[in-house]
C-alpha cells in the first residue's frame, strides 16, 4: 500500500490517472497534457507501474496506458480498515 500512496504523492502522477479515468491513452497523448520532458514523464509512468495503478499494453509501436481501478479501491478499503480500527479503541 506504500507502493500505491508514494505514486499518489506527485501532482503529475495524480493528473495521469485523472487522464485514464476517461479511457485508455497512448503514451504520446499523454505527453501531450504535460510541460515536461519525456524521459521525466517515462519515470512517472513508472512509479504508477509499480504501483499497480496503470496496466500497460503494447499495440504496434505505441503504449497504451488504462487506469486499473481495483488497486485503488484496496488501498481504500485498507484506509477504511485502519479509520474502523481506530473507531473501536
Amino acid at each position: 500500500m506504500n507502493t500505491v500512496f508514494e505514486a499518489l504523492s506527485h501532482p503529475v502522477r495524480r493528473k495521469v490517472l485523472a487522464l485514464l479515468k476517461k479511457g485508455p491513452m497512448s503514451a504520446g497523448d499523454l505527453a501531450e497534457h504535460f510541460d515536461i520532458a519525456r524521459p521525466t514523464l517515462s519515470v512517472h509512468f513508472n512509479k504508477l507501474k509499480q504501483a499497480d495503478l496503470v496496466a500497460v499494453e503494447r499495440q504496434g509501436n505505441s503504449l497504451i496506458y488504462h487506469l486499473n481501478t481495483s488497486v485503488l479501491q484496496d488501498a481504500l478499503a485498507g484506509i477504511l480498515d485502519l479509520t474502523d480500527r481506530k473507531d473501536e479503541e
